[in-house]
């Protein structure tokens, strides 16, 4: 049974969905990109998570023709910058971000990481974006849990519809504090590089002996082991970045891979849950 995740108001989609992060930064992988993009809405990975950051807005341009004649079939959720989310900027960077999609809404809009706009401007910037129809949820993206105690406490905090953060097998910090409250106050958190990003972090999951081993021993590969490793919690939903049809159809199929508790043994073994409040990890 294929993995969901179900966000306020009542949406429920899909554990694995569809990052763009590197996307529309090479002119000639372009329509690859979009192909990718709509052969992860084929295969039912509905949420599709981009930012006016990626590629200076080149990335939501990728999506935005991706998604033609097929809005409908997306859930939609871009990033605002920081130095853009004060009441009157995130109006602007919201509607900039809208014409490079090609839409008349996003279903999602984050804040990308904190920065020195107060959270109380940045949540009536949010809430009058919801009132204009322009958004249909927001939610913030990079907060440790102190910063999410601060936004629960602020007017308007609690409508915070999700938190993006980093979070792969070699990256476990979130599952001391952050991870438990969101879970008991009900808020997906999004998964960023859930296979970890470009390097030796990367280099000692996809190479380690043990988990290449439990994967070919389940018949998967160690990018699906790590995906459905990631999105094995409550509440967690993981949006990788696909560079290509097959690899969007591969990630698809992580949706299905479930573990028993030997397994995930095998897999602490390897890299250890975390045992005390460590800083929260960014890329």
């Amino acid at each position: 049974m294929s993995k969901t995740v179900t966000f306020p108001q009542a949406i429920t989609l899909p554990a694995i969905g569809q990052g763009s992060w590197y996307m529309g930064e090479d002119p000639s992988l372009r329509k690859k990109e979009i192909a990718a993009l709509q052969a992860g809405l084929e295969c039912g990975l509905k949420l599709i998570d981009t930012a006016e950051m990626y590629a200076d807005g080149g990335a939501e341009q990728v999506v935005g023709e991706a998604l033609s004649g097929r809005r409908d079939s997306a859930w939609l959720v871009s990033k605002v910058y920081p130095w853009h989310a004060g009441e009157v900027d995130a109006i602007e960077a919201c509607e900039r971000s809208l014409s490079r999609l090609k839409t008349d809404y996003l279903d999602l809009y984050l804040l990308h990481w904190r920065g020195s706009v107060p959270l109380e401007e940045t949540i009536r910037a949010m809430e009058t974006l919801q009132q204009q129809g322009k958004i249909r949820q927001w939610g913030v993206s990079n907060f440790d849990i102190d910063d999410m105690h601060e936004l629960w406490q602020e007017a308007g905090g609690n409508a915070c519809a999700t938190n993006q953060v980093l979070y792969h097998l070699a990256s476990r910090g979130i599952e001391y504090a952050l991870l438990p409250e969101c879970q008991q106050r009900q808020i997906p958190l999004m998964a960023y590089c859930p296979l970890a990003q470009a390097g030796r972090l990367r280099r000692d999951l996809l190479h380690n002996g043990a988990l290449n081993q439990l994967a070919q021993q389940k018949g998967i590969s160690i990018a699906q082991l790590l995906l459905a490793w990631v999105i094995r919690k409550e509440g967690v939903i993981a949006i990788p970045k696909a560079s290509s049809v097959a690899h969007v159809q591969e990630n698809a199929a992580a949706l299905n891979v479930s573990f028993s508790s030997e397994e995930l043994a095998t897999i602490n073994q390897q890299f250890p849950p975390p045992t005390g409040k460590l800083p929260l990890d960014v890329v």
